[in-house]
Protein backbone atom coordinates (compact mmCIF):
# COMPACT_ATOMS: atom_id res chain seq x y z
CA UNK A 1 0.00 0.00 0.00
CA UNK A 2 1.14 3.86 -0.88
CA UNK A 3 1.39 6.10 1.67
CA UNK A 4 -0.45 9.52 1.32
CA UNK A 5 0.44 12.62 2.92
CA UNK A 6 -0.72 15.91 2.06
CA UNK A 7 0.85 18.85 3.93
CA UNK A 8 -1.41 22.12 4.74
CA UNK A 9 0.67 25.37 5.61
CA UNK A 10 -0.41 28.48 6.92
CA UNK A 11 2.21 31.63 6.41
CA UNK A 12 1.60 34.99 6.49
CA UNK A 13 1.87 37.18 3.27
CA UNK A 14 3.00 40.49 3.24
CA UNK A 15 1.41 42.21 0.28
CA UNK A 16 1.26 45.60 -0.35
CA UNK A 17 -2.24 47.48 -1.02
CA UNK A 18 -2.11 50.58 -3.33
CA UNK A 19 -4.06 53.56 -1.72
CA UNK A 20 -4.36 56.62 -3.30
CA UNK A 21 -4.72 58.16 0.86
CA UNK A 22 -3.03 56.70 3.86
CA UNK A 23 -5.72 55.92 6.35
CA UNK A 24 -6.06 57.98 9.57
CA UNK A 25 -7.75 56.79 12.53
CA UNK A 26 -9.99 59.20 14.36
CA UNK A 27 -12.32 57.33 16.40
CA UNK A 28 -13.25 53.92 17.08
CA UNK A 29 -15.58 53.92 13.74
CA UNK A 30 -13.05 54.29 11.90
CA UNK A 31 -10.83 51.32 13.33
CA UNK A 32 -13.75 49.02 13.54
CA UNK A 33 -14.60 50.27 9.57
CA UNK A 34 -11.00 49.07 8.33
CA UNK A 35 -10.95 45.86 10.61
CA UNK A 36 -14.17 44.70 9.40
CA UNK A 37 -13.21 45.18 6.44
CA UNK A 38 -10.08 42.42 6.32
CA UNK A 39 -11.60 40.31 9.22
CA UNK A 40 -15.31 40.98 9.74
CA UNK A 41 -16.90 37.85 8.01
CA UNK A 42 -14.04 35.12 8.75
CA UNK A 43 -15.34 31.70 10.46
CA UNK A 44 -13.10 31.61 12.69
CA UNK A 45 -11.82 34.51 15.37
CA UNK A 46 -8.87 36.52 14.04
CA UNK A 47 -6.96 38.82 15.78
CA UNK A 48 -5.96 41.68 13.58
CA UNK A 49 -3.26 44.65 14.73
CA UNK A 50 -3.30 48.29 13.10
CA UNK A 51 0.05 49.76 13.13
CA UNK A 52 -0.12 53.68 13.36
CA UNK A 53 2.56 56.25 13.01
CA UNK A 54 2.82 59.48 15.35
CA UNK A 55 -0.09 61.22 13.29
CA UNK A 56 -2.20 57.88 13.62
CA UNK A 57 -1.96 57.07 9.69
CA UNK A 58 -2.54 53.22 9.54
CA UNK A 59 1.04 51.96 8.56
CA UNK A 60 0.44 48.67 8.07
CA UNK A 61 -2.00 45.42 9.37
CA UNK A 62 -1.50 42.43 10.71
CA UNK A 63 -3.33 39.39 10.69
CA UNK A 64 -1.81 38.18 13.92
CA UNK A 65 -3.63 35.28 14.58
CA UNK A 66 -6.19 32.77 13.65
CA UNK A 67 -8.43 31.26 16.24
CA UNK A 68 -11.25 28.69 16.11
CA UNK A 69 -14.94 29.22 16.47
CA UNK A 70 -14.84 30.28 20.20
CA UNK A 71 -11.11 31.35 21.16
CA UNK A 72 -7.92 32.57 20.21
CA UNK A 73 -4.54 32.34 22.10
CA UNK A 74 -3.18 35.74 22.41
CA UNK A 75 0.64 36.26 22.89
CA UNK A 76 2.10 39.70 23.40
CA UNK A 77 5.49 39.12 21.23
CA UNK A 78 3.26 38.30 18.18
CA UNK A 79 0.67 41.18 19.07
CA UNK A 80 3.73 43.62 18.85
CA UNK A 81 6.26 42.32 16.47
CA UNK A 82 4.55 43.70 13.21
CA UNK A 83 4.54 47.38 15.35
CA UNK A 84 8.05 46.91 16.38
CA UNK A 85 9.45 45.79 12.80
CA UNK A 86 7.27 49.20 11.19
CA UNK A 87 8.40 51.58 14.33
CA UNK A 88 5.04 52.44 15.19
CA UNK A 89 3.86 54.71 17.90
CA UNK A 90 0.69 52.99 18.54
CA UNK A 91 -1.16 50.35 17.52
CA UNK A 92 -5.02 49.35 17.79
CA UNK A 93 -6.10 45.74 18.17
CA UNK A 94 -9.10 44.23 16.98
CA UNK A 95 -10.98 40.87 16.85
CA UNK A 96 -14.03 39.33 15.89
CA UNK A 97 -16.68 36.84 17.20
CA UNK A 98 -17.82 34.01 14.42
CA UNK A 99 -21.18 34.25 15.81
CA UNK A 100 -21.05 38.02 14.98
CA UNK A 101 -21.75 39.06 18.93
CA UNK A 102 -19.47 42.10 19.86
CA UNK A 103 -20.01 41.78 23.19
CA UNK A 104 -16.68 41.07 24.63
CA UNK A 105 -16.04 37.59 27.02
CA UNK A 106 -13.90 38.43 30.54
CA UNK A 107 -11.39 36.46 28.75
CA UNK A 108 -11.16 39.73 26.17
CA UNK A 109 -10.99 42.35 28.48
CA UNK A 110 -8.28 40.31 30.14
CA UNK A 111 -6.20 40.29 27.19
CA UNK A 112 -6.87 43.80 26.48
CA UNK A 113 -5.67 44.89 30.36
CA UNK A 114 -2.49 42.92 29.24
CA UNK A 115 -1.39 43.86 25.91
CA UNK A 116 -1.86 47.34 27.26
CA UNK A 117 0.61 46.73 30.27
CA UNK A 118 3.06 45.16 27.53
CA UNK A 119 2.63 48.31 25.40
CA UNK A 120 3.77 50.64 28.36
CA UNK A 121 6.72 48.70 28.66
CA UNK A 122 7.37 48.70 25.23
CA UNK A 123 6.71 52.16 24.57
CA UNK A 124 3.87 51.44 21.87
CA UNK A 125 0.64 52.39 23.09
CA UNK A 126 -2.52 50.46 22.45
CA UNK A 127 -4.91 52.96 21.62
CA UNK A 128 -8.07 50.78 21.85
CA UNK A 129 -9.20 47.15 21.23
CA UNK A 130 -12.26 46.81 18.99
CA UNK A 131 -14.79 43.82 18.44
CA UNK A 132 -16.08 44.06 15.06
CA UNK A 133 -18.86 42.36 13.28
CA UNK A 134 -19.79 42.01 9.33
CA UNK A 135 -22.28 44.05 9.64
CA UNK A 136 -20.01 47.32 11.02
CA UNK A 137 -21.21 46.92 14.49
CA UNK A 138 -18.64 47.04 17.13
CA UNK A 139 -17.48 47.40 21.05
CA UNK A 140 -14.61 49.48 21.64
CA UNK A 141 -13.29 48.74 24.53
CA UNK A 142 -11.30 52.37 25.59
CA UNK A 143 -14.75 53.56 25.00
CA UNK A 144 -16.41 51.51 27.66
CA UNK A 145 -13.68 52.06 29.97
CA UNK A 146 -11.44 48.86 29.82
CA UNK A 147 -8.43 50.55 28.85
Amino acid sequence: MEKVYEVVSIKQVIKEVEATDTFVVRSPQDAAYVAAHFIGDDDREVLFVMCLNTKNRIVAVHRCHVGGLNASIVMPREVFKSAILNNSASIIVSHQHPSQDVTPSREDIDVTRRLVECGRILGIDVLDHVIVNASAEFYSMKEKGHL
